[in-house]
């Protein structure tokens, strides 16, 4: 059932982040810059939290990935995304954006769609109701919280990657990734991963340094991804609530190893 090839890839991108150590720009949301720096550190890279407009042009030619995360939004913030963006694609730095709350209002959702126009984004990675709001108009959400599951968002999302010739990931019970093409499913994860705030921004941050050091985006989003989820299954076993678990989260993401991630990693490929 699990994909034996690409559990193998998940240790493989995980030597390769730790040998490697990456730097992932991140212009990300003031309720996260901490979990998300933390994690990065704890999994082998090196996070920078870089957002002023007269510096992000630098700070991005220094790095392996891009992370661009609404979450906290504002015009000044976006002008900043776009600029890092624009020097990013010019030097073929990979860029994954986090549509934070897109559908809850429609600032966020049209910042998230104009990202989307602008740059060339990578990765895609949301939950069912954000994918769906770039997809149509009229889907919502609750704040930041998603109303939509996986398989409601699967069909938008494949056509929408195919559109953007990016890969969205749905992230939920079972995590989707697709590049409208191929799909992956993702079977790693705890249920106590929604109850800490900046599981799903955490998520997307690994992704960003697994696109670092592997070209194919299906691939390293999906080994990412089962790398998060292994960790959360870990941090269930030793947290005793939402309080315990976020401290066994991150140490879990620093102690698992990679054969442990090639034994763990539960990745299913679905039919073309």
């Amino acid at each position: 059932m699990f994909d034996r090839e690409l559990a193998e890839k998940a240790g493989a991108n995980l030597e390769q982040v730790r040998r490697s150590r990456p730097l992932v720009h991140n212009i990300t949301n003031f309720v996260v810059m901490n979990c998300t720096a933390n994690a990065l550190l704890a999994i082998g890279a090196s996070p920078v939290m870089a957002h002023a407009k007269d510096e992000v042009e630098e700070m991005v030619a220094l790095a392996g990935a891009l992370v661009l995360n609404i979450g906290t939004l504002s015009l000044e913030w976006i002008d900043s995304m776009i600029r890092a963006g624009k020097r990013a694609n010019e030097m073929e730095i990979p860029i994954i954006l986090d549509p934070v709350g897109s559908g809850a209002t429609s600032m966020r959702t049209a910042s998230a769609k104009r990202l989307i126009r602008e740059l060339s984004i990578r990765v895609i990675r949301g939950n069912g109701s954000e994918v769906l709001s770039l997809a149509e108009s009229g889907a919502g959400t609750k704040g930041v919280d998603s109303v939509h599951g996986v398989d409601e968002a699967k069909e938008a999302a494949g056509e929408l990657a195919r559109e953007l010739g990016t890969t969205l990931a749905i992230t939920g019970a079972v995590d989707l990734v697709t590049d409208g093409r191929r799909q992956l499913r993702v079977h790693n994860g705890h249920e106590l991963m929604q109850s800490v705030t900046g599981t799903g921004c955490t998520a997307t941050a690994i992704i960003g340094a697994f696109l670092a050091v592997d070209k194919d985006p299906v691939r390293a989003t999906a080994t990412a991804l089962a790398y998060f989820g292994l960790a959360g299954e870990k941090a269930a076993e030793k947290a005793d609530g939402p309080g315990s678990y976020q401290v066994a989260l991150l140490d879990a993401l620093y102690k698992i190893t990679p054969g442990q991630l090639t034994e763990g990693a539960r990745i299913q490929k679905e039919p073309d």
